[in-house]
Parts: C-alpha cells; sequence; structure tokens
C-alpha cells in the first residue's frame, strides 16, 4: 500500500490573538475529507525560527545552526505545501517570509497554492507570495483560496464568532486546490 503524500497546511501568522490557527485547521480538516492525501498543520509559531541568521546563502545548504537542520528536515518530509495566512497592508507576514528565505532546495519542485484572508480577501498578499514562490521554483498550483473574513466576523477578542459559516464561501475553492495537488503529486499514477 502506498504512502499518501503529505501536504503542509502552514500556519503563516504568529500575531498574538491570530485566528489563523482556525482557519488553517478548518482547511485541513476540509481537505482531508474524502482526499487520498494526506494533510498535515505546521505552525510557524510552533517552529519558532529567530530572524534569518545563517551566514551563507541557502542555496548552499551549509547550516551552521540546528533550527535550521530542523527546518530543513521538516520541510523535506512534506510533498507540498498550503500556505495559510492574512493579508497585512497589501503584503504577507514576515514570519513567513522569513521562515521561506531559511531555505531553498527542499522547496524546489513541490507544489504549492495559497489560502489568504482579510476583508477583501487577500489577493495582494496572495500574489506577493506567489511571486516569492515562483523564486523559489515551487510548483505553483492554478488554484487558490480567498476568504473575506471582515470586522462583522470577529468579536470583541478579534476571533472569529462562527468560523464555519464565515469560511463556508471559500469551500469551493478549497476543494479545487486539493483536486490540483492531486493531479500533480499522482500524474500518472
Amino acid at each position: 500500500m502506498p504512502i499518501p503524500h503529505r501536504i503542509a497546511v502552514v500556519v503563516g501568522s504568529t500575531r498574538p490573538a491570530r485566528i489563523c490557527p482556525v482557519v488553517a485547521a478548518w482547511a485541513q480538516a476540509e481537505l482531508q475529507a474524502g482526499s487520498p492525501l494526506h494533510y498535515e498543520l505546521l505552525d510557524l509559531a510552533e517552529v519558532d525560527l529567530p530572524l534569518l541568521d545563517e551566514p551563507l546563502k541557502a542555496a548552499l545548504q551549509d547550516y551552521r545552526h540546528e533550527h535550521t537542520r530542523q527546518w530543513s528536515r521538516r520541510v523535506s518530509d512534506f510533498n507540498g505545501f498550503l500556505f495559510v495566512f492574512p493579508q497585512y497592508n497589501w503584503g504577507y507576514p514576515a514570519v513567513l517570509k522569513n521562515a521561506l528565505d531559511y531555505l531553498y532546495v527542499e522547496w524546489r519542485d513541490k507544489p504549492a497554492s495559497v489560502f489568504t484572508y482579510g476583508t477583501r480577501g487577500g489577493n495582494k498578499g496572495a500574489q506577493q507570495l506567489i511571486t516569492v514562490l515562483h523564486g523559489l521554483h515551487m510548483a505553483v498550483l492554478q488554484s487558490h483560496v480567498e476568504a473575506v473574513i471582515t470586522d462583522d466576523d470577529v468579536d470583541e477578542d478579534w476571533q472569529l464568532t462562527a468560523p464555519e459559516a464565515t469560511l463556508r464561501p471559500a469551500l469551493p475553492q478549497l476543494r479545487r486546490v486539493d483536486e490540483d495537488f492531486l493531479g500533480v503529486l499522482t500524474d500518472g499514477q
């Protein structure tokens, strides 16, 4: 029996009082339902990388720090990535850029998609991250997810009041992401 392909659903925000873990967990559960792929949460807050502190460029893979070697092994264990993040000022969180910049070879040719959210869906942040993913020579999927989350969707502590209802409109986009991952990872099998 073949081992299922592993896709990391990356929680791409570390801000206190963040909703990103809830959004990513919803996406992971919905993707896993009925998919032969194995979707796993990967929270950058738990990875806890310092600001890039490797003295040499990542393409050399001559890592001087154990946290970089651990990050390299973790990323290498996955077959693909769905990056989940909020749009910040028309961009994406610095913690996500930092995590990407630590490595180079480990990202190459792996399929990737984005699930962004914001008051208008996060398209501008998605475009910026997609440019970086192309720079890392990842296989960027055609399908991506943009979820609209407004101030009316959160409580006084800035937490989603009804995650399922708020995120449900993004479900068709999310299903297409799974289909794209399947198409790329199982092509010819």
